[in-house]
C-alpha cells in the first residue's frame, strides 16, 4: 500500500467521522428538545394535581373554554 493510497484511506475514515458526529450532534439536540418538552409536560401535570389536590376541579373533555 503506498503512502497517496494510505493517505486517501485516511481522508475516508476522517469524512465518515465527521458524517457521524454531525449525525450524533443532532440526535442529541433532538433528544435535549424532547426531554425539555417532557419536563415542561410534568410541570403542567404537577400544577394541575396542585390543583386538584387544594380543591379544584379537572376539566371536562366536554366542557367548551371560557372563550366560547
Amino acid at each position: 500500500m503506498t503512502v497517496e493510497e494510505r493517505l486517501i484511506e485516511i481522508e475516508i475514515k476522517l469524512t465518515r467521522q465527521e458524517d457521524l458526529t454531525q449525525e450524533l450532534n443532532q440526535l442529541v439536540y433532538q433528544q435535549q428538545k424532547q426531554l425539555d418538552e417532557l419536563r415542561a409536560f410534568c410541570a403542567r401535570l404537577a400544577r394541575q394535581a396542585e390543583d386538584l389536590a387544594d380543591g379544584g376541579s379537572a376539566p371536562s373533555a366536554n366542557e367548551k373554554p371560557p372563550h366560547y
